[in-house]
């Protein structure tokens, strides 16, 4: 699959609506960077703080931690990045893809690297997570936080990019148990991609084989995703065995290894890696709920968001802005759903059909309109107001009270 078109689209809408912005624009931008709007920001904390639930926050033998992003460059010779993190250019000569950076002043400069992967810093955490929580094995350390790769030709919008976020997991195991923990791991991502909405028919799996894996992996899984312009990877799930931990061992000359209190034994832990690329996560699910419908006789476009990482839960709107009495019952109920969840939007602006298309676009689940019935003018119907669904447009007559149980329902 290959639709340009829709991708023109999907970043057409993603500017519009404040999802993703081109970086610098007004100076005619730099490839490979790009901005997150008011809306982008919001999904993209909906997402990483899922991420942290499910694979963090939820588990008993998970842990966090968030590393700095310049460390001492003998950390990158250990794990081998120096030597391999390159790609080739044109003329075969070999380019190594780590951002350099100097660190000091006058004779004391030295060079550093921003670092390519958040994994790095994990590993540098291992020894302090032991020494200072004592956790029995197995047991993850967990991060979100910003990588940055010189890529010879950055494209597709957020897919490739020179600055970008992760969310990593390094799994710390005896040998013996790593298969066990590489499949739950496999399990664990297959769920997230259903909670934030990824069709289980766009991700596949690829087993990557040798000679084609990370120089520190000895078996890893791709998970691709059906993007418009091809099938791509979105995830990576790698058995790191000891590699890592074993080479910062060899390289600090600091003992890594694990004190089994039970048995006695010392030995250098096992890795698995569930890693994640928060923008291309975020690329996979506008490309999955972008839609385009008929409804009233008018061509609409919205996004179908899951409404547990959807940017706005719900819009309150009065009829007519022009009716204080509508206005002030209006924010009334606001302020009535803002204690189910805080994304409880406020639009008045224009008729109540433009305000319906622009929460469509920005993926907003649910309208909230207020109107004379909810006054009482028929009073049958006072304290009701009119909820409408956005992929459907369906709209239904609800107590306050029954709207607010059908948001809370479907966010929870």
């Amino acid at each position: 699959m290959n639709d340009q078109n829709l991708m023109e689209k999907i970043v057409s809408l993603a500017k519009r609506r404040g999802f993703v912005f081109p970086g610098s624009e007004i100076y005619g931008g730099l490839a490979g960077t790009f901005d997150y709007g008011p809306m982008g920001v919001v999904l993209k904390e909906n997402v990483e703080r899922l991420w942290l639930s499910m694979f963090r926050d939820d588990r008993d033998d998970m842990y966090g931690v968030d590393a700095a992003i310049l460390m001492n460059p003998k950390v990158w010779e250990a794990s081998g990045h120096v030597k391999t993190f390159a790609d080739p250019m044109t003329d075969g000569k070999m380019f190594n893809t780590m951002f350099k950076t100097s660190v000091g002043a006058g004779e004391e400069v030295s060079t550093v690297f921003l670092r390519p992967e958040t994994a790095g810093g994990i590993f540098m955490n291992y020894k302090n997570v032991v020494d200072s929580i004592h956790p029995k094995l197995p047991f993850g350390i967990a991060q979100i936080g910003k990588a940055f790769r010189n890529e010879i030709a950055p494209r597709d919008f957020i897919f490739r990019l020179r600055e970008l976020s992760q969310m990593e997991v390094e799994y710390f195991v005896s040998p013996s148990e790593w298969e066990q923990a590489f499949e739950e791991w496999r399990s664990m991502m297959h769920l997230f991609a259903t909670a934030i909405g990824l069709p289980q028919d766009a991700v596949h799996e690829l087993e990557v084989g040798d000679g084609d894996r990370a120089h520190y992996s000895k078996r890893t899984i791709d998970f691709e995703f059906d993007y418009p312009f091809g099938r791509k990877e979105l995830w990576g799930l790698a058995y790191r065995t000891d590699f890592d931990l074993s080479a910062h061992e060899k390289g600090s000359g600091t003992s890594l290894a694990y004190l089994d209190e039970e048995t006695k034994e010392k030995f250098i832990p096992h890795v698995i890696e569930p890693s994640l690329g928060v923008d291309r996560t975020i690329l996979a699910i506008l490309a999955s709920a972008y839609r385009e419908d008929e409804l009233g006789g008018e061509v609409r476009t919205y996004l179908a968001l899951a409404p547990k990482i959807a940017p706005v839960k719900a819009m309150v709107s009065p009829l007519l802005k022009n009716k204080p009495e509508l206005v002030a019952k209006a924010r009334e109920v606001r302020a009535e759903l803002k204690k189910i969840h805080p994304a409880i939007a406020w639009d008045d602006n224009g008729n109540i059909g433009k305000r319906y298309r622009r929460q469509d676009e920005v993926g907003t689940p649910f309208c909230v309109t207020i109107d004379f019935d909810t006054l009482g003018e028929n009073p049958e119907l006072k304290d009701t107001v009119t909820l409408r669904h956005r992929d459907t447009g369906v709209q239904e007559r609800l107590t306050i009270a029954g709207a607010a149980a059908r948001i809370r329902e479907a966010i929870s």
